[in-house]
């Protein structure tokens, strides 16, 4: 039963950021630098499938605790380092659901702005 578990060294990649190009994109963007609607809505898609699998890897390091917890002979080890892949993972899909609902208030300030400029081009003509 013990080589159904994935040992926590293949695990241990994961205590990095799985996206710091991402977040730094959309930290930019949320900074006001210039964006399309279309990048918006990219930046948007790859935000939310990027918290969909930071959601998934603490969901499923909580099961591996659970089941660590109930078995004796589980390894000090395995659950500490279960413990601090949660504590590195959980901050960082605060971060991104954050960034998420900043980069929905952009694109709807975008939006507003565009259908103003678009309503008094109206008037004028």
């Amino acid at each position: 039963m013990a080589s159904s578990r994935p040992s926590s060294s293949r695990r241990r990649h994961v205590s990095e950021p799985l996206a710091p190009p991402l977040t730094s994109r959309l930290r930019e963007v949320l900074g006001d630098r210039p964006a399309t609607e279309s990048e918006l809505r990219t930046l948007a898609e790859q935000a939310e499938a990027l918290a969909r699998t930071l959601q998934a890897q603490v969901q499923a390091s909580e099961g591996r605790l659970s089941r660590l917890s109930t078995d004796p002979a589980a390894p000090l080890t395995d659950i500490a380092a279960e413990l601090r892949r949660v504590e590195t993972l959980r901050p960082e899909l605060d971060e991104v659901r954050s960034l998420i609902g900043d980069l929905e208030d952009r694109a709807r300030e975008l939006r507003t702005a565009w259908l103003l400029r678009q309503a008094d081009s109206a008037r004028r003509a």
